[in-house]
């Protein structure tokens, strides 16, 4: 008997051969090996079932056993060669006409438990990309839609309107299966140059790439309010119901392509005031998109009719202050409006942002706007005065105020589970400590250009909405065209002031306060920043590293 080949037949059938006594087995491997016409095991095992009196479900056991030895050696290509969802090449579905040997696979497992039953049935045998842990059960009709989705590669459009159900049903049904490993997803193409983070020393994977991608858009200049600071109130015309869905068909391709969860942040002016808007966020919802809105407070009839689609990931309101300050900059009445509105938020179990325009005239009113936020919403920030359009009036604090009311900022929030961190010099004070970094204003320091775009009403596109930095126009070049345009690569890069910074990945300072103080965006770096320049960037390295 050739002793190799026996041997392979022993370490391919290990769940066979504890079902089969030891001297039958023998026999079997033996009649197999002798015998003239070649064919596979598991059907000479149902030639010779009777014969040898065995388990009649134990050729399928054999052809799942043979399943799970192609799964363990299959090659699986790289994530960074994939450019599209692709099946896990390991994947072996196996049609058996026996019920229950999945559980029968598992080590240790009685017959008796789960006793195998006459009865066709699909198997999925699989190895998990990440652990390469071999995985084996029964076939549900949404592994094999998700499989059928991806391996004719169809569009999820058509395919969810042929069968009038929403393309996030889809979507969720295809990343259900990827997290299984049943399909492998390619990584985000939405990547900083790492030549420009490596400069200073310090490098980290979860600042390099975002797996989201953010239009926020400005559907409409229409608003109730008529702030001090507005950055701007010119007269733009929106686009109309059928152009603003071919932007949201524009982005789901954009998204496809660059391998990204999509997100769309409604705001405007008011964006409930965009004629369509119950419509258009349908639309978005229905493409899989995350959903936030950035607007003022509506009434609750109008939240709940967003609510019967779904609901918003988050909705973010303002407030400049204690409610004196903010009336008189925003409008009389809008404080106590606002704290109703975020109480029928919570009402609605709808996740609640504050966010606040600091500048010189409300510094000090932060922190008590802070502690009488607590309770009322789950989140509060604050982003720096951009001294453009009626801004432009106001003033920001001086640096070393900035400086002083950062330290105070961060103190308070060991305690008030409300403050939250956004501005990116907040990351200088923490480091200089050495607390734990957090990811900067939008999860990878400054985002303009990066993980999101802003459109406004109608179609024209740029890095930040806080400064002029016109990069395109969506409905002319397309969101791809926007993104990789010669000005968003300019913006995405960020100052190269910046580029020795050991906390660069979560910084970059704010484009918007360069711009506003009349420096070059590309060339100098954020006049508030209170980084330590006179050190090496080794030697503030040394001293800290990145969570």
């Amino acid at each position: 008997m050739n002793s190799s080949f026996l041997n392979r037949l022993e370490e391919s059938y290990p769940r066979c051969r504890t079902l089969v006594a030891g001297t039958v087995w023998s026999c079997i491997l033996e009649e197999y090996l002798g015998q003239r016409v070649d064919r596979p095991f598991p059907d000479f095992l149902s030639a010779r079932t009777d014969q040898f009196e065995l388990p009649p479900f134990l050729p399928d056991l054999a052809r799942l056993e043979e399943a799970v030895a192609r799964a363990r050696t299959a090659e699986t290509p790289s994530y960074s060669n994939l450019t599209q969802v692709t099946v896990n090449p390991s994947l072996q579905l196996i049609h058996l006409t026996w019920k229950n040997l999945a559980h029968l696979m598992k080590t240790g497992m009685d017959p008796q438990s789960s006793p195998p039953e006459p009865g066709d049935e699909l198997v999925l045998v699989w190895r998990r990309p990440q652990t390469s842990e071999i995985e084996i059960r029964p076939a549900i009709d949404e592994d094999l839609l998700a499989l059928k989705l991806v391996a004719e590669d169809m569009d999820l459009r058509i395919v969810a309107g042929e069968n009038k159900v929403p393309v996030s049903h889809l979507e969720e049904v295809v990343n259900r299966s990827a997290l299984m490993g049943l399909l492998l997803s390619p990584p985000s193409r939405i990547r900083r140059d790492s030549s420009v983070y490596l400069a200073g020393g310090v490098s980290h994977e979860q600042y390099q790439a975002s797996h989201v991608f953010t239009l926020q858009w400005h559907v409409t200049q229409a608003c109730d309010l008529h702030c001090r600071h507005c950055y701007d109130r010119s007269s733009r015309e929106s686009l109309q119901l059928d152009q603003a869905f071919r932007v949201l068909d524009d982005l789901y391709d954009f998204c496809r392509l660059h391998c990204v969860k999509g997100q769309v942040s409604f705001t405007g002016g008011n964006p409930l005031l965009y004629p369509g808007f119950t419509d258009l966020y349908r639309r978005a919802v229905n493409l899989g998109f995350q959903v936030a809105i950035l607007g003022n407070p509506v009434s609750k009839e109008e939240i709940e009719e967003l609510l019967a689609i779904e609901p918003p990931v988050y909705y973010q309101v303002s407030l400049e202050g204690l409610s004196e300050h903010n009336d008189r900059v925003r409008q009389t009445g809008h404080f106590h409006r606002t704290l109703e509105f975020l109480r029928a938020l919570r009402d609605l179990k709808i996740f609640s942002m504050v966010m606040l325009t600091l500048t010189k005239d409300n510094l000090s009113q932060v922190l008590p706007l802070a502690e009488m936020l607590r309770g009322k919403t789950d989140l509060f920030t604050f982003n720096r005065l951009s001294l453009v359009g009626e801004g432009a009036k106001l003033e920001l604090p001086e640096d070393k105020q900035f400086a002083s009311f950062l330290e105070a900022y961060s103190e308070a929030a060991k305690t008030n589970p409300v403050i939250g961190f956004k501005d990116n010099l907040l990351n200088i004070a923490r480091f200089q400590k050495g607390l734990e970094l957090f990811g900067g204003c939008c999860g990878f320091g400054c985002g303009a250009a990066f993980n999101f775009i802003s459109v406004l009403p109608d179609g024209e596109a740029h890095a930040c909405r806080k400064f002029p930095s016109p990069i395109g126009n969506v409905l002319k070049d397309g969101i791809e065209g926007v993104y990789h345009s010669d000005m968003a690569k300019r913006y995405r890069r960020g100052s190269r002031a910046c580029d020795p910074c050991p906390i660069r990945p979560v910084c970059g300072g704010c484009l918007a306060i360069t711009y506003s103080l009349g420096r070059d965006v590309f060339e100098d770096r954020d006049p508030l920043c209170f980084m330590n320049t006179t050190a090496s960037s080794e030697d503030l390295t040394r001293r800290h590293s990145f969570a």
